[in-house]
């Protein structure tokens, strides 16, 4: 699944590159918003929260506003509480997609209230046994 993300003016740092920093926003820009467009539900109402427990990045390539990003996803490991995504972003260049970065993110469910780990709501996993 390649998602689409933009760059912002505001990404961009001193040196005229997007900064290491904003690469796992996007990241989970891309995984949010694909939940919730996966899943057709504001994941924010469930009354399981995904928080991010782990993230990696491995920066291959110099980003830049104004480009235009894709950022791959999918499912590395499905568990009882948790869900590994292995994530690429691109830069497209015309027809091509450039690799700019992979990654890993790590979504684990905790109950709203009590903030310990729960199973993953069943309208997540639905969405999510899609990308495995």
């Amino acid at each position: 699944m390649l998602w689409p993300v933009p760059t912002r003016w505001a990404d961009n740092d001193h040196y005229g590159h997007v900064n290491n920093v904003t690469y796992y926003s996007y990241f989970d820009t891309a995984v949010n918003a694909w939940l919730m467009h996966a899943t057709g539900t504001d994941i924010r109402d469930l009354p399981a929260i995904g928080v991010v427990a782990e993230t990696s990045c491995k920066f291959l390539g110099s980003l830049s506003f104004p480009d235009r990003l894709r950022v791959g996803l999918r499912i590395a490991r499905l568990g009882r509480s948790s869900i590994t995504y292995d994530l690429a972003i691109f830069r497209e260049d015309g027809d091509r997609l450039e690799l700019a970065a992979t990654g890993s993110f790590v979504h684990v469910y905790v109950d709203e209230q009590t903030r310990t780990p729960i199973e993953i709501p069943s309208v997540i996993r639905g969405a999510a046994e899609t990308l495995l």
